[in-house]
């Protein structure tokens, strides 16, 4: 089986589902069992430290890190928390996703974000993107999606209004040469 893990899927512009239009998700995990990823681009109104103080957890408010904006991650369970970060063990509920990336679901993680003990990289998101076996393979043949390797500097180093055009840039095309029309062969 091709596994699309440790890869951008980049949303075509036919793509309008409004949870993904413009979208670039990362796919932390694909097997034969289907796939879950964080989209990476869409922030919401909520602040980092805006959700610290919602889950009364004590933070730095003058770290700079509580300004960033946290992430509608997908559609699929909107209220749990996914810390998608630069690896960094020690943490209760983690999962090495490669060499350089883990993603953490444990409230620890979220008492060290604007300490030094936290990860020096990391992207909040509330919610996941989920497929079921087959389905991220049929929406990538009917051209939903264009896949290529992950870069984390898209994923922390990046404003989230620039991740979809650098994400289709790394392919050697600009966003404006995507049609909005597919076609097969």
């Amino acid at each position: 089986m091709n596994t699309f893990e440790h890869h951008f899927l980049i949303a075509m512009p036919s793509l309008q589902d409004p949870f993904f239009q413009r979208s670039v998700t990362y796919i932390c995990e694909h097997n034969e069992d289907g796939a879950m990823g964080i989209v990476i681009n869409h922030p919401l109104k909520a602040t980092i430290g805006d959700l610290l103080q919602q889950l009364d957890i004590e933070f730095d408010p003058k770290n700079p890190v509580t300004e960033r904006a946290v992430c509608a991650g997908g559609p699929v369970q909107a209220d749990r928390g996914f810390v998608l970060h630069k690896a960094q063990p020690g943490y209760m509920s983690s999962m090495r996703l490669d060499d350089d990336l883990m993603i953490t679901t444990s409230k620890d993680i979220l008492q060290q974000l604007t300490t030094q003990e936290g990860p020096n990289k990391f992207l909040l998101a509330l919610g996941y993107a989920g497929w079921v076996a087959g389905q991220l393979e049929q929406e990538i043949a009917d051209n939903s999606w264009l896949v290529i390797p992950a870069d984390s500097s898209i994923i922390f180093d990046l404003a989230h209004a620039y991740k979809w055009q650098a994400a289709t840039k790394k392919m050697g095309i600009e966003t404006w040469q995507l049609s909005s029309v597919a076609g097969h062969a």
